[in-house]
């Protein structure tokens, strides 16, 4: 269940576009030393746009994820580990591999400060105890098994915390299925401690598809990430320092 495939010639034909563009404008801007200029982002975007989506807002019915609004720090965090190989996706990798910090970081100011209206839920008509399942481990956790309540990190309303934690909700399900399946395989790592893999690694495969399943169908009122959680987090993460103040 953790293995996806999917048709990625059309997108990595733009993503190539897209990569050709967002080269020239580094090259240009190292040439000249000039800053970035906020207005033109949107152009050398391209590459992410191809497959995230216009202004990265992807829908909920593919594999790829919803980039638009994500905490600032934590889509850095996640360039970072595309472009240092700590997640490995071959396109990300090779759109990344020659940007500085720097640029990383503009990037992911931009699509942080979208403000963007959420799709409907994705799924529906799931079964009532798959449902219940993935809310009380999205909830309470499982304490016995050492797996600690998806809302204790990433907010109550699980929409992330500002800068670092993501939110959960809004994002297809295959690809939840996938990252966590990818975590709880030693293919997707982040930097240590690394908190999502020792919680992976104590998931079932009938533990992710509930969680997975629940996220999925939850509507979304108000997605933006909180400023802080309200009690410290039970594990320790790399990139988010405290326990609860993300950096």
């Amino acid at each position: 269940m953790f293995r996806l495939s999917f048709s990625l010639s059309s997108a990595c034909r733009h993503l190539l576009a897209g990569a050709v563009l967002l080269g020239l404008s580094v090259a240009a801007r190292a040439a000249t030393g000039a800053a970035a200029d906020p207005r033109d982002m949107a152009g050398r975007v391209q590459a992410c746009t191809a497959c995230h989506g216009a202004e990265g807002r992807a829908t909920n019915q593919g594999y790829f994820p919803r980039i638009a609004g994500k905490p600032e720090g934590y889509l850095y965090h996640q360039l970072l580990n595309f472009r240092d190989g700590r997640r490995r996706y071959a396109p990300m990798a090779h759109l990344l591999q020659h940007l500085s910090d720097d640029y990383l970081r503009e990037m992911a100011a931009y699509f942080a400060a979208l403000d963007l209206p959420y799709p409907p839920p994705q799924t529906s008509g799931a079964s009532p105890a798959v449902l219940a399942h993935g809310l009380a481990l999205v909830r309470q956790g499982d304490p016995a098994r050492g797996i600690p309540a998806c809302v204790q990190c990433h907010g109550e309303a699980m929409t992330g915390v500002r800068p670092a934690i993501p939110g959960l909700l809004g994002l297809p399900r295959d690809y939840l299925n996938g990252q966590l399946g990818a975590w709880k395989n030693g293919q997707r790592r982040a930097q240590a401690p690394d908190c999502m893999a020792a919680v992976a690694a104590r998931l079932t495969p009938d533990d992710v598809s509930a969680i997975s399943t629940w996220l999925s169908a939850q509507p979304i009122v108000d997605a933006k990430p909180v400023a802080s959680l309200p009690a410290p987090m039970p594990v320790d993460c790399g990139g988010v320092a405290d326990r609860g103040v993300a950096r």
